[in-house]
């Protein structure tokens, strides 16, 4: 059994796991804490969800998801490897916004 939920396309279709597969799936994992722990493509059969991994489809921005976490998660959401963009990037950018003041979601709304 593989985590294929949470797998890049070439670690789901070649079994090539890297440390552009790892980007991608540690931002699948940090997306979780925004769906309150649901799965990703939780609503598809795993067939399925191996289908729109495959053909490049990305999961919705959470409600509960800040725009810019969003948009670091779309970088490294790339079909391509090569693409994604690497850790120390992701790091940076985290980095900043931890240090912007924080703005306050309606959870319950």
């Amino acid at each position: 059994m593989l985590p294929i939920r949470w797998m890049p396309p070439e670690s789901i279709l070649y079994r090539k796991f890297t440390n552009e597969s790892d980007i991608w799936s540690f931002v699948w994992c940090s997306g979780r804490s925004f769906t309150y722990g649901k799965q990703p493509w939780y609503q598809l059969s795993n067939t399925e969800a191996i289908e729109c991994i495959t053909q490049g489809r990305e999961l919705e921005r959470p409600r509960t998801c800040p725009s810019e976490v969003y948009a670091i998660m779309q970088s490294c959401w790339h079909r391509e490897p090569q693409q994604r963009q690497p850790i120390k990037e992701i790091h940076s950018r985290l980095q900043a916004l931890v240090k912007t003041p924080p703005v306050y979601l309606d959870i319950l709304g």
